[in-house]
Order: structure tokens, then C-alpha cells, then sequence
């Protein structure tokens, strides 16, 4: 198996129309030609958190069954993706007609508006079901803070200019991913959590087999290879994003929503589920 459990497509009456929305709005995106820089992609980090929001309330079956397969993965990142150039258009018309400072703020501000009601919705729901438990979700943050910033030192210390090219957006490819790996690696050795991932679960399962996992669990190499990843990764980039930065910080965007929406979703969901 190469895809992960709960991988399912909705039924084409659903599919189609979703991918032509959405192709609708990159073909204009790309006509629009918007400036990709730091600021943009930090802009979408709570877009990248709102996707896996919406995912985690799929998980709580909070949505009418006409539809709740567009929640599910992967089409709940497809219909996020969309919601969020359509965001990103309205916030490109508005500053060109000068009613807003920066189309960042647009993309920024409504996508943490969304994603703080969304994840208040589950938490609400959590809180009623008598099963929120923030402490580990807590700790998960915390430790992956600690875990980016000592990356972060050592990126900066030894390859100083992959660290000031890359800038804010490999922070937050870091911090992505070492999010997702610290909150898996919690939740595989300290509670019971099955990972859903085939190659996430080999390399957890051969941490469980290490002498070490009788005394500190498996989880830490796989929290390892992600951060690891993560820095080679903006190794590679470093020269594209001198040549090409708005082309490469999109693709960087890319990388950090895959390890930071897997690393919101492992948090809410252990937070209320």
C-alpha cells in the first residue's frame, strides 16, 4: 500500500466540478503573475492549518453525509487550495484598486479567521464529548519550537547563507515538519496513535526497533528524518530561490504545508479526539 489509510476520492459529480474550480483559479493566478515572497508565504500558513482543521472535523463526522467526503483526504486540501486563490485573487484586486495595504494581509487575515473559528467548532466539540485533553497537544508545540530552533542555530551556524536565502520560509519549512514529526512521534509512543502513513510507518517501526526505543520510544528518528529532510531540502533550494524566488518559494510553500498540515491535524485531533 502506497497511500495513506482514509485515502478516497469523491464521486465525479463532486470531483470534477472541484477540479475545474480550481483550475480556473490557478489559470488566473498565473495570468495575475502575484510577487511570491516571505511575507506571502507566511500569509499562508493559516491556510495550511485551516485544511487540516476541516480534515479533523471529517475525522469528528461533523459534516452532513451529502458532502462529508469532500472533507476527507485528499480532497479536503483541493477544496482548501481553492478557497484560498480565490482569497488570494480578491486580495490581489484589492490592493491594486487601494483599498487594502497588501494582499498578505488579505490572504493572512482571512485565513487565520478562518481556521481560528474551525478549530474552536472541534474543540467546542472535544470540550462537550468530555474527551479534551490539551497536554500533549501542548507539549508537541512546545518541543517542536525547541526542535526548529536548534535546527534553525545549527542551519545558521554552519551554511549561513542556505539560512539567510531561505529566510522566514525555511522556518517554516522546518518548523512544519518538525511539528509533524514530534506531534507523530508523541502520539505513536505515548498514545496509542496508529500511523496512517506507509513510509512514516516504516521508519517508526524501525526506531521501535532500535535498542534505544526500550528507553526513549522509536518516534525520535522518525522526528530525525523529518527535520533532516527538511534542512537538506532547503540546501537544494537555496541556489533556485536566488534564480527563480517566486517560483521556488510557491514549491517551498508546498513542502512546509505538507509537514505543517499533518502536524495541526495530529494536534487538534489529539487535543479533542
Amino acid at each position: 500500500m502506497v497511500v495513506p489509510e482514509g485515502f478516497v476520492l469523491p464521486p465525479w459529480y463532486l470531483l470534477v466540478p472541484l477540479l475545474v474550480v480550481l483550475g480556473g483559479v490557478l489559470a488566473l493566478l498565473w495570468t495575475l503573475e502575484p510577487p511570491v515572497t516571505d511575507r506571502t508565504v507566511i500569509a499562508f500558513a493559516p491556510w495550511m492549518m485551516f485544511g487540516s482543521t476541516l480534515h479533523v472535523l471529517h475525522r469528528l463526522e461533523a459534516y452532513p453525509d451529502s458532502i462529508e467526503v469532500l472533507f476527507a483526504s485528499p480532497s479536503v486540501y483541493l477544496l482548501t487550495a481553492t478557497v484560498a486563490g480565490l482569497v488570494w485573487i480578491v486580495g490581489i484586486f484589492l490592493y491594486a484598486g487601494g483599498l487594502q495595504s497588501s494582499i498578505e494581509r488579505v490572504v493572512g487575515i482571512v485565513g487565520t479567521g478562518f481556521f481560528a473559528v474551525f478549530a474552536m467548532i472541534a474543540v467546542v466539540d472535544g470540550w462537550e464529548a468530555g474527551t479534551f485533553e490539551p497536554f500533549f497537544p501542548v507539549i508537541s508545540v512546545v518541543i517542536a519550537g525547541i526542535v526548529t530552533a536548534l535546527a534553525w542555530l545549527a542551519l545558521g551556524l554552519w551554511f549561513t547563507d542556505v539560512a539567510a536565502t531561505t529566510s522566514l520560509t525555511g522556518v517554516l519549512v522546518v518548523f512544519g515538519h518538525a511539528l509533524d514529526g514530534v506531534s507523530t512521534a508523541i502520539g505513536f509512543d505515548l498514545l496509542g496513535a496508529h500511523e496512517e502513513v506507509p513510509v512514516s510507518r516504516l521508519i517508526l517501526e524501525a526506531g521501535e526497533a532500535l535498542p534505544t526505543a526500550e528507553y526513549i520510544g522509536g518516534g525520535w528518528l522518525f522526528v530525525l528524518v523529518k527535520v533532516a529532510l527538511a534542512v537538506v531540502i532547503l540546501g537544494l533550494f537555496k541556489e533556485y530561490v536566488e534564480e527563480a524566488p517566486r517560483q521556488a518559494r510557491t514549491i517551498l510553500a508546498l513542502i512546509a504545508a505538507v509537514g505543517l498540515g499533518p502536524g495541526v491535524h495530529n494536534v487538534l485531533l489529539f487535543m479533542v479526539g
